[in-house]
């Protein structure tokens, strides 16, 4: 709950207490774009320097059979 918690604050904090939008629409797509780069691109101490998709890929690696598919698919690139 306090792990929940904090991810709320930081992404509040990060968007609708800095920037005013004039639409629900825009709001979704600069969430959007916080949360990708939270994913791809955060490093953060809790995993030991990883980003969290990092961590995530690398424990598929160490037991694949805990995820229903690889992770690496969601990794962006020219192809999305």
């Amino acid at each position: 709950n306090g792990q929940v918690e904090r991810m709320n604050r930081t992404i509040k904090e990060a968007t609708v207490k800095r920037f005013y939008y004039e639409t629900h629409d825009q709001l979704r797509e600069h969430l959007a774009n916080f949360v990708t780069a939270y994913n791809f691109a955060r490093r953060l101490k809790t995993l030991k320097g990883l980003t969290p998709h990092e961590f995530i890929c690398k424990c598929w690696t160490k037991e694949p059979q805990r995820f229903t598919s690889d992770p690496h698919h969601q990794t962006p690139g020219p192809n999305i």
